[in-house]
């Protein structure tokens, strides 16, 4: 969710041709090619976010070369962040936050799946609310 919010509000400035965002998952579950799971797909479309039926997850196991590329990696949770330093040898060169942290402020986004819809529009707000922090922090000279 966090992607396409952020995705959306940075073409909403005007900048999104300044940042280049891609998403991918490192929970055991996460699989290259999974469709993205109806809960999220929802609660996007809720907010005028349509990733269509056909939208897919990319797995950081099988796509390891993407943090190569990356100049940033922001992940939901501490756990995460941890695992991904851990776990995957590129992402020691580069900076690695929560999404709350680089929002300057503590805590995790705890993952709602499988938790029902009620979670995941929590989520999303959350995620919705730290993002004007985001990008003004995407920004700073």
């Amino acid at each position: 969710m966090a992607e396409h919010i952020l995705r959306r509000e940075l073409k909403n400035r005007g900048v999104d041709h300044h940042v280049r965002i891609t998403s991918a998952g490192i929970a055991p579950y996460a699989r290259d090619g999974a469709l993205v799971s109806l809960d999220t797909r929802m609660a996007l479309r809720e907010v005028g976010i349509d990733l269509g039926d056909e939208a897919t997850s990319t797995d950081l196991k099988r796509h390891p070369e993407l943090l190569e590329e990356c100049d940033l990696i922001i992940a939901m949770t501490e756990q995460q962040a941890r695992e991904l330093v851990e776990r995957f040898p590129a992402s020691r060169a580069r900076p690695v936050f929560t999404l709350r942290s680089f929002a300057r402020e503590a805590g995790d986004i705890e993952d709602p799946y499988e938790k029902g819809d009620v979670v995941f529009a929590e989520c999303r707000e959350e995620i919705n609310r730290l993002i004007p922090t985001i990008i003004e922090r995407l920004f700073e000279e």
